[in-house]
């Protein structure tokens, strides 16, 4: 049985009591949060309750054309007030660069490709951190009274350090 399966049998037993049909799509915190796909992070790790944030993943924590969208979407359509930026320790995109990571997917399908045209890799933790904040400040819709931090998550300890400008 595949994992996919799995899901599907643990979905029909938990469908039989679900207990987040009351939630609205609007998070009761009034957050959103930009962070890393990894799996060491997560709403547990945060103190925070499903119902508590909207909580936007991709590979790295990077404001995309997609991430910036979907923060867009929380803000105007469905009231969030703060947004947090978290990376974390250990990140696989510091492990390689650009033309790397490129160079590796091209031999291993044989074919090149224009889309993604950025992995957006990176080896400065703070630096990046500073730079997705740095790109929604100076968003003309991002609005000033939204509250903006940046924070590393370290996978060893559990610990959050807010990153400043």
């Amino acid at each position: 049985m595949s994992v996919i399966d799995e899901i599907m049998q643990a979905n029909e037993i938990y469908a039989r009591t679900h207990k987040l049909r009351h939630l609205t799509p609007s998070p009761e915190r009034k957050l959103a949060i930009l962070t890393c796909m990894d799996t060491r992070l997560s709403i547990r790790t945060l103190g925070l309750r499903t119902e508590d944030a909207h909580i936007i993943r991709n590979a790295g924590g990077i404001v995309t054309d997609d991430s910036l969208r979907s923060l867009l979407v929380s803000h105007y359509l469905l009231g969030t007030e703060e947004f947090m930026v978290i990376n974390h320790t250990d990140c696989g995109l510091m492990r390689t660069t650009e033309q790397d990571l490129r160079a590796r997917i091209e031999s291993s399908t044989g074919t090149t490709a224009i889309a993604p045209a950025h992995f957006y890799t990176f080896q400065d933790l703070d630096e990046n951190v500073r730079h997705q904040l740095q790109k929604l400040r100076t968003h003309p819709w991002i609005p000033k009274k939204v509250a903006l931090r940046g924070f590393v998550y370290d996978v060893v300890t559990g610990r959050l350090r807010e990153i400043r400008n």
